[in-house]
């Protein structure tokens, strides 16, 4: 994939702002980051299992566990005015798109941890940002509490409504995990990545054509 020069900004911003984060975020981050290399040997067992939820696609049209039945998917946590990792976060997952383009099975899903502002008109502008496949990687919305209550019950991820954390322009900012889920077809959760690794690609395809293999 041919990198443009405005991802290559976006990538040099986030990695900015993922400087940004360790610092407003404390410590939790770190140890997350820690943590997930330390389960990289146990990778692939079943580390839980979503519950079914129904949510809002930057389409307008509703998408919940069942839409994604029989897929093999990648879940990220982002809100589009974030100025922590947030940008290199999708600016990973966008590049992921072409190595991810030969498994018809496979979808990368953004949830926003901002849905209150995180309308389906505001994702979808951010969405266009990064070249979004709309047909591959979905963007949810919805109730905060639902949304939340995926998150942090579901995923078992940690989101934070930042309303004390403010960035250089006095926007309140939301800490967040950095953490990717890879869930498989039975909406299982197998692996967890870290959001801003540079060797995320290599790391992940052989973990999506394990799945791929699995049966349904």
């Amino acid at each position: 994939m041919v990198v443009s020069k405005e991802m290559k900004r976006v990538f040099f911003v986030g990695a900015l702002a993922v400087t940004l984060m360790v610092v407003m975020g404390g410590v939790f981050l770190r140890r997350e980051i820690q943590a997930i290399r330390a389960q990289k040997a146990d990778r692939m067992e079943v580390l839980g299992k979503l519950p079914d939820f129904s949510l809002v696609e930057r389409s307008g049209e509703a998408l919940g566990l069942a839409d994604l039945k029989g897929k093999v998917w990648l879940a990220g946590f982002v809100f589009t005015h974030c100025a922590g990792p947030c940008p290199l976060i999708s600016a990973q997952m966008s590049a992921l798109q072409r190595p991810l383009a030969e498994f018809e099975d496979v979808r990368l899903v953004s949830f926003s941890v901002d849905p209150e502002r995180d309308t389906p008109a505001v994702l979808s502008d951010y969405a266009r940002r990064y070249e979004a496949d709309p047909d591959r990687w979905l963007f949810l919305t919805g109730k905060k509490k639902d949304v939340y209550r995926l998150i942090l019950e579901g995923f078992k991820v940690t989101v934070e409504d930042g309303a004390d954390v403010m960035d250089i322009e006095g926007e309140d900012q939301i800490v967040h995990t950095l953490k990717l889920a890879l869930v498989d077809r039975k909406g299982q959760i197998r692996a967890y990545y870290v959001g801003t690794e540079p060797e995320l690609e290599a790391e992940l395809i052989p973990d999506v054509r394990r799945l791929l293999a699995e049966e349904p």
